[in-house]
């Protein structure tokens, strides 16, 4: 059940077995979720004892060796006209996402982290605006005004009092890395399986993290065993087995339909840092985290109609 492509822009088309009921799409959708949310909590773990770029080492070059094996054993290889693409996907999904999640992660709590990355959606729509040709409209600037305002409630949100928090923003980048590389890796599932795709991101953007690699040997050393336990967790859970799921979705549905369903990780990452961390969002938090997806709910539906 591949997209067919559009012969004009190249972009992926909905055939009519997309508009169905996929129950393999379904299941890839709640996988994701589920170990998604808890990434945000299990970050929130392991920020202290490890620097986001430790963090981010320890988490991404581990998932690339794993994808190294695979890739050597089966070496699927993209076209030479992929390669660009998927060099710019791998890095902002990787590298770029993980260091700037991480860094707002040291002091936004993993409920309100997840509402901004989930906005995701209304940089998808946004690029494709541009990118595409897409007509965005006026429902679709309400949903963006409304979703911006809710991120920017949770960025002044503080158990402190009303004070701005750029870390906040640190997070809103690692959103629109993941909207671009998105919008980048759709094509390439239409022409590689979505295994293939997942190990050939997570190994080339583990690349740039590299260099920190003996820093973070030291770092794990000297770190608590619920920190070393975390960080496998993060690697096998949420990264191997949730960038596949992920990538099973994208290939089986289109683009904006996949990333609807990422709806569910907010309320799913609150309720995880809430029980296993005890975080409760503040009034203003909690406000903010409704209105940024209602924003998003806005770009995606209204704008349709």
């Amino acid at each position: 059940m591949e997209a067919k492509m559009s012969m004009a822009t190249g972009a992926p088309v909905l055939t009519e077995r997309q508009g169905r009921f996929d129950l393999v799409a379904f299941a890839a959708i709640v996988v994701t979720i589920l170990f998604w949310a808890s990434s945000f909590a299990v970050i929130r773990v392991c920020l202290g004892p490890l620097t986001p770029i430790e963090l981010a080492t320890a988490r991404y070059v581990a998932a690339g060796v794993i994808a190294l094996f695979y890739l050597a054993i089966y070496r699927p290889m993209p076209q030479r006209r992929d390669f660009f693409r998927l060099s710019v996907a791998a890095v902002l999904f990787i590298a770029a996402y993980a260091v700037l999640l991480n860094t707002g992660e040291q002091t936004v709590a993993a409920g309100p982290a997840s509402f901004i990355i989930n906005t995701m959606p209304v940089f998808t729509a946004l690029i494709a605006t541009f990118a595409l040709g897409e007509r965005f409209g006026r429902w679709g600037w309400v949903g963006t005004a409304v979703s911006f305002a809710g991120v920017g409630l949770i960025a002044f949100a503080s158990g402190d009092g009303f004070r701005l928090d750029p870390n906040a923003i640190m997070i809103l980048g690692a959103a629109l890395c993941s909207a671009i590389a998105s919008v980048l890796q759709k094509p390439l599932l239409a022409r590689l399986p979505a295994l293939a795709v997942t190990a050939w991101i997570l190994l080339i953007g583990s690349v740039p993290l590299i260099p920190a690699v003996p820093a973070t040997i030291e770092a794990l050393v000297a770190a608590p065993a619920e920190v070393n336990w975390a960080v496998a967790y993060l690697v096998i859970f949420p990264t191997v087995i949730g960038y596949l799921t992920w990538a099973i979705a994208l290939k089986r549905l289109t683009a904006a339909r996949a990333s609807n369903f990422l709806y569910g990780v907010p309320p799913v990452a609150t309720l995880i840092g809430f029980l296993w961390l005890g975080e409760t969002p503040t009034a203003l938090g909690a406000v903010g985290g409704v209105m940024a997806i209602l924003g998003v709910l806005v770009v995606n539906v209204m704008r349709k109609r």
